[in-house]
C-alpha cells in the first residue's frame, strides 16, 4: 500500500517559465504612450492569469497530498490502538500466566516434599527389584551351589522381597499424590496456554507497530512532498501577485492619462466657447449698431443665446 502511495504522491508539476514573465520599468510606467500601456497592461493580464492558474494546480494538488497525509496518519493511529490493546491483553495473560505459574511450582514443592517424606525417591523401582528377585530366584535353581552359598542366596532374596512388599506398601499409599500430581500439571497445562496466547498476541502487536511505524513514515514522505508543492504554489501566486500589482499601476496610470486627456478636452471645448461667446458678442454689436447680419452670423448669435 505504501509503495503505491509513495509512486501517486510524486507527480509532475508544470514549471514556470521565468522567460515568459512581463516586467515593468518605471520608464514604461512613466510613458505617454497609452498604446503601449495598454499592450503592457494586456500582457500582464494575461500572464497573471497563467500565473494564477499554476498557483490554483498546485495548491489543488498540496490539498490533496495532505489530505493523503491525514488518512496515513489515522491509519497509523488505528495500529497504534489496536498494538495497544493487544498489548494490555499480553499483560493480562502474562500476569495470568506467571500466577499459574507460581502455583504450579508450589503444588510440585509440595509433590516432592511428600515423595520425600514416603522416600519414594530412594532406593530401586518395582520393576528392577522384581526383576532382581528373577534373576536371583533362577540362578538359585539352576547353579549348584554349597549349602553355605545358597543359604546366603535365599537369604538375598527374601531381603530383596521384603524391600519389595515394603516398597509396594507405600506406593499404595500414593493417591494422594497422584491427585497432587495431576492438579500441578493441569495448572502448568493451563499456564502454557496463556504463554501460547502471550506469544500469539505478542506477534500480533509487533505487526500492528510495524505496520504503525510504516504508514507513520508513508505519512512523513506525503508531508514533505506536500511542503515541496507548498513552497512551489508560494512561488507562482508570488509571481501571479507582483504581476497583478503592475497591471494595477498601468491601469491607474491608464485613468490618470484618461483624466488629463479628458481635462484638456474640456479646456479645449471652454476655450471654443469662449471664443465663440466673444464672436457671438462682436456680432451682436454689429447687430445694434444697425449692421446688416448674414445668415451664419445670426445662427451664432441665436446659438448663444443673443437671440
Amino acid at each position: 500500500m505504501v509503495a503505491e502511495a509513495e509512486h501517486e504522491h510524486r507527480p509532475d508539476i508544470d514549471p514556470i517559465d521565468y522567460d515568459r514573465n512581463v516586467s515593468l520599468s518605471d520608464s514604461d510606467l512613466e510613458s505617454d504612450n497609452k498604446g503601449k500601456l495598454i499592450r503592457l497592461a494586456g500582457q500582464l493580464r494575461d500572464r497573471r492569469n497563467e500565473l494564477n492558474q499554476k498557483a490554483s494546480h498546485r495548491a489543488s494538488l498540496r490539498d490533496e497530498l495532505n489530505a493523503k497525509t491525514r488518512e496515513q496518519v489515522d491509519e497509523a493511529q488505528e495500529h497504534r490502538e489496536k498494538r495497544d490493546e493487544l498489548n494490555d491483553r499480553v499483560q493480562e495473560h502474562k500476569e495470568r500466566r506467571n500466577e499459574l505459574n507460581a502455583e504450579a511450582n508450589k503444588l510440585f514443592a509440595q509433590l516432592d516434599e511428600k515423595k520425600h517424606e514416603l522416600k519414594l525417591d530412594e532406593g530401586k523401582s518395582l520393576e528392577e527389584l522384581k526383576a532382581e528377585i528373577e534373576r536371583l530366584e533362577f540362578k538359585q535353581q539352576t547353579e549348584v551351589l554349597s549349602p553355605g552359598d545358597e543359604r546366603s542366596l535365599i537369604d538375598r532374596i527374601d531381603g530383596k522381597r521384603k524391600d519389595y512388599r515394603e516398597r509396594q506398601e507405600k506406593l499404595q499409599e500414593t493417591g494422594e499424590l497422584d491427585e497432587l500430581r495431576e492438579k500441578a500439571q493441569a495448572v502448568r497445562d493451563e499456564a502454557s496456554e496463556h504463554h501460547q496466547q502471550v506469544t500469539q498476541l505478542a506477534d500480533e502487536a509487533q505487526q500492528h507497530h510495524n505496520q504503525m511505524i510504516e504508514a507513520y513514515r508513508a505519512a512523513d514522505d506525503i508531508r514533505d512532498r506536500a511542503d515541496e508543492v507548498h513552497e512551489l504554489f508560494v512561488e507562482a501566486q508570488e509571481l501571479a501577485d507582483r504581476h497583478h500589482e503592475d497591471f494595477v499601476r498601468v491601469q491607474k496610470r491608464l485613468r490618470q492619462l484618461d483624466k488629463r486627456e479628458e481635462k484638456a478636452r474640456q479646456s479645449e471645448r471652454a476655450k471654443r466657447r469662449e471664443a465663440a461667446k466673444e464672436e457671438a458678442e462682436a456680432i451682436y454689436q454689429k447687430f445694434k449698431e444697425g449692421e446688416t447680419l448674414e445668415t451664419e452670423d445670426l445662427m451664432k448669435l441665436q446659438k448663444a443665446g443673443l437671440l
